[in-house]
């Protein structure tokens, strides 16, 4: 298998639903073996772009193809594609071994050839125990399970899945993720995954692209678009993320009311221009303000504390700042330092862990923006 090739090529696409533009000229290469994600807001056209690559619907402009062959005519029956819906469509009167038995049969493929497969197939999804039960005597996550396995039954060339996990609880949900990946990983098929969870995303996926209003803003591994996010909506959007606005300058950025701030990629930005600085979270040091203590970047007031087990975010008021810049800390360094609501403290992040990103508008601009 050449992990390098592409067996998915989406070449400028774009879906038009009267004046609505749901995919706007997108451009990727989904690669042989790999779990690949579109990732975004709802609205943002990844369903589209998914039924797009399923054939269920018909692009204005751009071409589809799969393993370089053009596939953008081609009927969704006749593409070696098999999709997965949220609703997983199972029939309620069939047993799971008929579920999964049933596209084979509509392709004819006879005995013993049908039983091998199916057989093969509810092992790999652990449901061989099961399958002389029917839909309604399954959990949630055996019934998604039972639509996977007739979905990877016919041996497609790439597996769609829309939104699979969404029907399921936080807890079935997280296990299901390794589970997917487990899965993905055995059969060495291509899937593509349609989610608006960025947790599920970042676990699951080998790459993604995350959507925005219609177009691929980033596309890269899970640590690409957490560590070296491309714009600011990417940096907001994948985890926690503090977003300071002002004017790029060597070095990092001028804050109105806040002085320089310290910040990496700044060379790239125009001196003066429109800026935003990212900085995680986990990446932002906190203490209490003392006459001896270290200088800090940024004085304020703690204003909640919010635990989450072994880590505690701490949220901390900054006069200048319209949100509360965000730490987080180990639950033992905030105890230690004596960390609490209206401790006035001191707040600083090393330059190279602050990205310095050309701003994009607040949220209000871009919601009025899109279509």
């Amino acid at each position: 298998m050449n992990r390098d090739a592409a067996v998915i090529e989406v070449v400028g696409v774009t879906k038009r639903f009267g004046a609505i533009t749901a995919v706007d000229d997108v451009a990727a290469a989904i690669r042989e073996g790999e779990f690949f994600a579109l990732l975004g807001p709802s609205g943002c056209g990844k369903t589209t772009l998914l039924r797009l690559i399923a054939g269920f619907e018909q692009p204005d402009a751009g071409k589809i193809l799969l393993d370089g062959r053009d596939i953008t005519q081609v009927r969704p029956n006749r593409r070696p594609v098999n999709m997965m819906f949220q609703s997983y469509a199972l029939f309620p009167h069939l047993t799971v071994r008929r579920n999964v038995a049933y596209g084979l049969e509509m392709e004819a493929v006879r005995e013993p050839e049908l039983s091998r497969r199916v057989d093969e197939t509810l092992g790999l999804v652990r449901l061989a125990d099961m399958a002389e039960r029917r839909p309604h005597q399954l959990s949630g996550g055996q019934r998604q399970r039972v639509a996977l396995a007739r979905a990877l039954v016919k041996r497609p060339r790439v597996l769609l899945l829309d939104e699979p996990l969404a029907a399921l609880d936080r807890e079935l949900r997280q296990r299901m993720q390794v589970e997917l990946k487990r899965l993905q990983h055995e059969v060495g098929i291509t899937f593509v995954v349609v989610t608006h969870d960025q947790e599920e995303a970042l676990v699951m996926a080998d790459r993604i692209a995350l959507l925005d209003r219609g177009r691929v803003v980033q596309l890269g591994t899970a640590r690409d678009l957490y560590e070296r996010p491309a714009t600011p909506f990417a940096a907001g959007f994948i985890g926690s993320m503090n977003l300071i606005r002002g004017q790029a300058v060597q070095g990092g950025l001028e804050a109105p009311g806040l002085g320089r701030l310290p910040a990496a990629d700044g060379a790239a930005l125009a001196s003066g221009s429109s800026a935003v600085l990212a900085v995680r979270p986990e990446k932002v040091a906190v203490h209490p303000i003392h006459p001896s203590g270290p200088t800090s970047l940024l004085a304020g007031e703690v204003s909640e504390i919010a635990y989450h087990g072994e880590d505690v975010q701490v949220h901390v008021r900054v006069p200048g700042l319209a949100q509360p810049l965000l730490a987080r800390l180990p639950a033992s360094e905030v105890e230690r330092a004596g960390l609490e609501r209206g401790v006035a403290v001191g707040c600083g992040w090393d330059r190279a862990h602050a990205r310095l990103l050309a701003d994009e508008g607040t949220s209000e601009d871009r919601d009025q923006e899109a279509p």
